[in-house]
């Protein structure tokens, strides 16, 4: 069957976006070149700058790319929702795949202010902390959630949390993974910011 150009397009551009996590999660960004990343995807530099324009909008695919994961559709109570995305983040976190060390390994080198991952990232958390508090709201709404919790708070707690769990599971000396890990750090969530009172 012949492929069209557009599947060409998205297997290529897959292509490059692999070999570019696999460079980053070996040696990090700062030390990846485009010649580099399209050599060792099976192309040339021109392909690289082609598809993705800059160096820079190609770190942006890659993060856009490494930061996706699937949490589950729960129909529950807006604790629910925060434990599911919790357990999703921490499940995707625990399978040690080249593109969240790449993830993560960008994300600290953002927080030495580099110049191009800096703003990127900055957006990245905001957008990710929005989306915890609104949660956290939703579920101080239904009653889920204990009244008292201050969801721009408890976003910027939980951000943390994850984001250091990450960093210790993508290191060489990997922290202990897990199912265990995992139902204990719910545990904590729900015993911390459980109303006790279910949904109202």
């Amino acid at each position: 069957m012949r492929r069209t150009q557009q599947q060409r397009r998205a297997e290529t551009e897959r292509r490059v976006l692999d070999a570019a996590v696999a460079l980053i999660a070996e040696r990090g960004s700062r030390a990846v070149t485009l010649a580099e990343v399209g050599e060792a995807a099976g192309y040339s530099r021109g392909i690289v700058h082609a598809h993705f324009g800059s160096r820079e909008q190609l770190l942006a695919a890659v993060v856009r790319d490494a930061q996706r994961f699937d949490v589950p559709e729960v129909a529950g109570s807006g604790l629910d929702r925060l434990t599911a995305l919790v357990r999703a983040y921490l499940q995707n976190v625990a399978l040690r795949r080249p593109a969240i060390g790449a993830f993560l390994l960008m994300w600290a080198e953002s927080r030495a202010s580099d110049p191009v991952l800096g703003p990127l990232f900055a957006e990245r958390d905001r957008a990710f902390r929005a989306d915890l508090a609104a949660v956290v709201r939703a579920g101080v709404a239904d009653g889920s959630v204990r009244a008292d919790a201050d969801p721009e708070a408890v976003a910027v707690l939980l951000l943390g949390a994850l984001r250091g769990i990450g960093m210790q599971q993508a290191g060489s000396a990997a922290a202990v993974a897990g199912d265990g890990l995992v139902e204990q750090t719910v545990a904590v969530l729900l015993n911390g910011l459980g109303s006790g009172a279910g949904p109202a």
